[in-house]
């Protein structure tokens, strides 16, 4: 999701000015205190004349967005799914490169995507280490696993930008991967 914005959060007896980020598995704040709501402590959320509620086990923060907290609130409570993070919509020519999880082909047609093998819109590379990265061509998805020595984020990073690419988004693609966008560099 990564909604971030500058704003005032009251939890108990502190009050604050700083930065909320609302994250698609918890909701931080960063000023005179630090908070840090994950999903899973949330009982309840609401807005309610300009401000989000967030009702958690540690007690209630009133986070102060003004037009933005019913948004926020319903981001939080309908996240969006992996497809609708990486763009995907029907129509889309997708082409996979890699091997990706079981199921997620069928995923993509589910979602209206065109699996298709040349003239892609979009690359989505499964890749496993620095080898799988050689010829990247944009716009591509590249998706990693978490937390390996195999391969790094600073991995991907670099063969992007080796290849000309520009990366311009992040998200968590499951529990065990990562998928960092790149797109083509614009030429001015």
């Amino acid at each position: 999701m990564g909604r971030e914005k500058m704003c005032r959060v009251e939890f108990g007896k502190q009050v604050s000015d700083g930065k909320a980020l609302l994250e698609t598995d918890e909701i931080l704040f960063r000023g005179d205190f630090r908070l840090k709501i994950a999903r899973g402590e949330v009982r309840k959320i609401e807005a309610l004349d300009g401000q989000m509620h967030v009702h958690h086990s540690a007690g209630i923060a009133i986070f102060h967005l003004g037009e933005d907290a019913g948004k926020w609130a319903q981001k939080f409570l309908h996240p969006p799914g992996r497809l609708e993070k990486l763009g995907v919509k029907p129509g889309l020519k997708v082409a996979l490169a890699g091997k990706h999880e079981s199921g997620f082909r069928e995923e993509l047609k589910k979602a209206g995507a065109a699996i298709v093998r040349s003239g892609a819109e979009l690359v989505l590379l499964a890749a496993k280490s620095p080898d799988d990265l050689k010829n990247l061509t944009g716009p591509v998805w590249v998706i990693y696993p978490k937390g390996v020595k195999q391969i790094t984020e600073m991995d991907v990073i670099r063969a992007g930008r080796a290849a000309g690419l520009v990366d311009t988004k992040i998200c968590s693609f499951s529990k065990t991967h990562t998928a960092l966008r790149f797109n083509p560099r614009k030429v001015s």
